[in-house]
């Protein structure tokens, strides 16, 4: 058995700093006392207790003159104001990287910001933090974040100083941190994390990778040393926190080919190079000893070379000449193989790992669909790769995994997508409550109503089957819980889309533009990804009243740039080409004395205007509306009626025409000029 010792295990700076500090003290002081644990290690304290340190848990017991060790998680501010009131000298043994978090939620608190601090609320480092400021706020991780968002009114508006426990998992902490990030307006981020503990918590996922058992070793109370087996957990199948090498035992190495071991940061050396000591020599002869014995085979004699003569002797077994001529790997557990599949029966695939033992995947560990035909995913002959889950030299055989590879690979694609901010094509499967599902190379991805993309209220479930475009913005492995955004690459493209169009915007450019709203006054074009405003009077040469006469929602409009402001990103468009002069239009279709077909478009108590050709009026006294007396021209005419008219008078100059209506249904007679 192969034994992988972490190069981070055990004492971190601030550990160690904290306990030579006490070994000092004891000594320069023939003896003091310690606040509390100085270090959650239960053998550290009994040796510190060895050398005078007693200790209190109850500021209360100390007196005027005595000297007391602050602990490494630090203390609460009120209880060392109170001890240095009473004339107590406090040695701060308080970790460094712990006293920068407790200067941070301070500043935070004289700057009004609401300190938040993403760590266990229980933990005296945490509580130690807290009392820095009046109002601090604990969160233990991102559904806390939630709950806190949920029940606290203009969340959104409160500014936000957030830090993280030295010990916190660093998912959790930056998964909290998106979240506050991405609803708050003014957060700040530390990552207060130690980074002795950002290190030991990486080599115990890739060593618990690895590995068939996994060891951590640590005190039960301490924190980091919790987080280490939880850790480890997600990446191997056994995984025992223990405090002392009395509490290993043969049976947990079991079929074992690899062991790994890690300590939390309150572990002295001694206690691990004991446990080491006890994996590497006692367990590993043991189990090395038993498996070679299992394993080896009577050697044979051989035959003296002029006796060799194949053509006389018996064929020599086809399998035992295999075993002899070929190089076998050794299979180790929580390595990658991969192996050509040799057989598919009943219950399990086997497999071809090019090694003395037969490897087999269980159906179990094929698919994580449990209703997967086996036939479907692999045939034979297939080259297959999978974790090893299990070795049993003994019995000679290896147990494999395609199912663990697989999410494996998964998850690591899913994180490198929150690192990268890539962008995934998925299909929304369902709808969920708050939100919908989507579909991202067969991982469940769920999608908050207000990242759908959609107005608020709409009905997301006509969403279902329609692809979409997603950027995967959290997830928690522990959880198995992956959070995606529509509406941030649907953002993202309309920010491209308007720097596109804002870079290379010039009056009288023309665009192909779609009405998105209209209102009294005009219309709001895209011209893609920027709306523009078409003002009513630019929308046609005609008189017209409400933009609805000549467009509507959806449509599509030829627009052209009549000015824009870059600063205050304002676009006016125009659809009239300005180019055309209606004017013109008109000499060139009617002279004086020709009839023509013409629309109402205003009345006025003197008469009423008709258009004759668009961008064209002419007046229709009231006096030429009829041939009896008119008293109001709405007794006769209607805005938007058609009438026929004779066109009497052309002012060039002015260009002004006249109208009669009169004269067009009659030859003109003498009083029609008066």
């Amino acid at each position: 058995m192969e034994v992988i010792l972490a190069k981070s295990a055990g004492f971190c700076y601030g550990v160690r700093r904290a306990v030579d500090l006490a070994r000092e003290t004891a000594r320069k002081r023939g003896g003091c006392w310690m606040l509390g644990d100085l270090i959650h290690n239960a053998h550290v304290i009994e040796e510190l207790s060895a050398l005078g340190v007693r200790r209190t848990s109850e500021p209360g017991d100390l007196r005027a003159g005595d000297v007391v060790l602050v602990r490494s998680h630090g203390e609460r501010k009120s209880v060392l104001d109170a001890l240095t009131a009473h004339g107590v000298e406090c040695v701060d043994a308080t970790c460094p990287n712990v006293r920068r978090i407790q200067q941070i939620v301070a500043e935070a608190e004289a700057q009004g910001r609401q300190a938040v601090i993403i760590g266990e609320l229980n933990h005296p480092e945490v509580m130690g933090v807290a009392s820095w400021c009046r109002r601090p706020l604990v969160l233990d991780g991102p559904d806390a974040v939630r709950d806190w968002m949920e029940k606290t009114p203009g969340f959104r508006e409160i500014p936000l100083t957030v830090v993280a426990q030295t010990t916190c998992i660093r998912e959790i902490f930056e998964n909290s941190w998106k979240i506050l990030k991405k609803e708050c307006t003014d957060a700040k981020k530390y990552d207060t994390i130690c980074n002795a503990t950002q290190r030991r918590q990486t080599e115990a996922t890739e060593i618990a990778a690895r590995a068939g058992v996994m060891v951590v070793v640590g005190d039960r109370k301490s924190a980091n040393t919790r987080h280490l087996a939880e850790i480890c957990r997600d990446f191997c199948p056994r995984v025992v926190q223990i405090e002392t090498a009395a509490e290993l035992s043969r049976d947990l190495f079991a079929g074992c080919a690899v062991a790994g071991l890690t300590a939390g940061a309150s572990t002295p050396a001694g206690i691990i190079k004991e446990v080491f000591a006890t994996m590497s020599e006692e367990f590993t002869n043991e189990a090395v000893t038993g498996s070679t014995e299992s394993v080896t085979e009577e050697p044979a004699t051989p035959a003296p070379a002029e006796a060799v003569e194949p053509a006389k002797e018996e064929p020599a077994n086809e399998f035992e000449e295999m075993l002899n001529k070929q190089s076998f790997r050794t299979l180790n557990t929580g390595e990658k193989v991969t192996g050509i599949v040799r057989a598919i029966t009943t219950k399990e695939v086997e497999v071809d790992v090019g090694a003395k033992q037969t490897a087999y995947i269980k159906f179990s560990e094929l698919s994580d669909d449990p209703n997967a035909n086996p036939e479907d995913i692999v045939h034979v002959g297939d080259e297959i790769e999978a974790y090893i889950v299990r070795v049993n030299d003994v019995e000679g055989f290896a147990e494999l995994s395609k199912r663990r590879l697989d999410a494996q690979k998964k998850w690591e694609e899913v994180e490198k997508a929150v690192e990268e901010k890539t962008i995934h094509e998925g299909v929304v499967t369902e709808e969920n409550k708050g939100g919908i599902v989507v579909l991202v190379d067969g991982i469940r991805v769920f999608v908050p109503a207000s990242q759908s993309g959609k107005p608020r209220g709409a009905d997301l479930s006509a969403m279902r089957g329609q692809t979409v475009r997603i950027r995967i913005t959290e997830f928690n492995r522990a959880r198995r819980r992956v959070v995606g955004s529509i509406r941030a690459v649907q953002d993202e493209e309309r920010r491209a889309a308007q720097d596109k169009v804002w870079s290379a915007i010039e009056v009288g450019k023309r665009y192909s533009g779609v009405v998105k709203s209209m209102t009294s006054y005009g219309v709001f074009v895209d011209i893609g990804g920027v709306d523009g405003m078409v003002h009513i009077s630019e929308l046609s040469w005609s008189r017209i009243k409400d933009p609805r006469e000549v467009c509507k929602v959806g449509d599509t409009l030829d627009v052209y740039v009549i000015s824009f402001d870059p600063e205050r990103r304002k676009i006016s468009l125009g659809v009239k080409d300005h180019n055309r002069d209606p004017w013109q239009d008109f000499l060139n279709t009617y002279k004086v004395g020709d009839e023509a077909s013409v629309r109402i478009v205003k009345l006025m108590p003197f008469g009423a205007f008709a258009e004759v050709v668009p961008g064209v009026d002419g007046l229709i006294h009231i006096s030429q509306i009829a041939d009896h007396r008119v008293e109001k021209p709405e007794d006769e005419l209607s805005e938007g009626q058609t009438v026929n008219a004779r066109i009497t008078n052309i002012d060039e100059e002015r260009q002004k025409i006249s109208l009669s209506i009169r004269q067009a249904s009659r030859q003109p007679y003498e009083g029609d000029a008066e």
